[in-house]
């Protein structure tokens, strides 16, 4: 069979190097380290990218899939600098790019009735292997906020809703998933569960009561956790409430330095 034309290679004039080019939205099973199980397997979507140099027509696409199929079953935290740096060789870039996004599940317990119950948490995890190495771990965290203006001026009761609250952090040391999601969890007025008996519910409820947020606490609260995690080296953090009373979302972010 005759040589095939390789048209990436082929040279482009234009004079224009492209930031990040490769593959979007793979579905593909990951394996990620759990603390309670040592592992949990999950999907997750992935993304790929290279740069490009600016005498290259185009990247080749179909070997960002085969780095992927070439670790089957083995895609993990841990390895993942391996595999942005086959990207690297085999595409010939400088640098390359990787983000996965996943459910994790962790069990949770109702706190009267110790009912047991699987909470879903979206993570996501963004590598980035240039001259230096990169790591980046978020995590988006439901809580319940109940509104302290609303308990001041109300004589029956107070509204309150569910918040989302999204992490994402740069580690100079190894953080657990579940640590960092409780760390954010006792920032809310009180944590959301996925299996309540009527028991729990009281319980919960009066705990929110008991512990107002304005989503400017919530976004505090969790800042000087963060601040004080001495495996943390920086961290965004940001807070949604999604207004039960007000027909508008309540938002509020802080970013380390």
């Amino acid at each position: 069979m005759p040589e095939m034309p390789d048209t990436q290679k082929m040279r482009d004039t234009r004079k224009i190097p492209i930031d990040k080019v490769g593959v979007k939205d793979i579905r593909y099973p990951i394996v990620v380290m759990d603390k309670n199980k040592e592992q949990q397997h999950t999907v997750a979507r992935i993304n790929m990218y290279v740069d490009l140099p600016h005498h290259f027509k185009g990247t080749h696409m179909s070997r960002f899939i085969e780095i992927l199929n070439e670790h089957r079953g083995e895609i993990t935290i841990r390895n993942l600098g391996q595999i942005l740096q086959k990207m690297k060789d085999r595409l010939e870039a400088s640098c390359a790019h990787m983000e996965m996004e996943f459910p994790y599940f962790i069990e949770k317990e109702a706190p009267v009735s110790r009912a047991k119950g699987l909470m879903e948490y979206q993570c996501r995890l963004r590598g980035t292997l240039g001259k230096e190495k990169d790591f980046l771990l978020s995590v988006e965290v439901p809580v319940t906020s109940l509104c302290p203006c609303s308990r001041e001026i109300s004589t029956q009761g107070a509204h309150n809703q569910r918040s989302a609250v999204k992490v994402e952090v740069r580690m100079g040391k190894f953080i657990w998933i579940e640590d960092l999601i409780a760390l954010v969890e006792s920032c809310g007025s009180a944590p959301v569960y996925s299996l309540l008996k009527r028991e729990d519910e009281k319980a919960v409820t009066e705990q929110a009561y008991d512990n107002p947020m304005f989503v400017e606490d919530i976004v505090r609260a969790v800042t000087v956790k963060l601040r004080a995690a001495p495996e943390i080296e920086w961290f965004r953090v940001e807070c949604e409430n999604f207004e039960s009373i007000h027909n508008h979302s309540a938002y509020a972010l802080v970013e380390s330095e």
